[in-house]
């Protein structure tokens, strides 16, 4: 995952509150858990910039988290917001955290698989579990879902498509 530490407590608390805005997409998921968020700095008084890694370049859903965050950190007092989009380093599906993982599964979205320290392509031959009966009989149905980032699967086993969270 690529996140920078927070340097102040105010920075720390600000992130905080940034993360926790619910990705438009997958609201179960927050942008932190997501790993969009990258930094949030305090660059003076009352002003923050904050930088956003879509989870692929064009994706339409930034410009929904950018408002989300402008609109939480303004709640907070925060009179200078500006949320800035950054492609690199790109996001990866490994910068989903467990608990984001955790969370797409109990909504029914089988989450990507971690490509492990290592990076490189992903083998293509590993099993995807149903996020329902857990089980690795499943088949592609639509190479693409609900969104550009979601293909669509069926398990074979109990029957019911499911979204699966593809790896990047």
């Amino acid at each position: 995952m690529v996140t920078a530490t927070p340097a102040t407590p105010l920075e720390a608390e600000l992130r905080a509150l940034a993360g926790a805005v619910p990705d438009p997409e997958l609201p179960v998921v927050t942008l932190e858990e997501l790993g969009v968020l990258r930094t949030v700095r305090v660059s003076g008084a009352g002003e923050v910039q904050v930088e956003l890694t879509p989870t692929y370049t064009g994706c339409p859903a930034i410009e929904a988290m950018s408002s989300d965050i402008e609109r939480v950190l303004h709640d907070h007092g925060i009179a200078e917001v500006s949320v800035v989009t950054v492609l690199s380093p790109a996001w990866s599906t490994d910068d989903i955290s467990a608990e984001g993982r955790r969370k797409l599964a109990e909504f029914g979205i089988a989450p990507p698989r971690p490509h492990g320290a290592g990076g490189g392509p992903v083998p293509l031959t590993l099993a995807i579990r149903c996020p329902h009966c857990g089980s690795a009989g499943t088949e592609l149905l639509s190479r693409f879902s609900s969104t550009a980032c979601k293909a669509l699967r069926r398990c074979t086993s109990c029957g019911e498509p499911f979204d699966h969270f593809k790896e990047l």
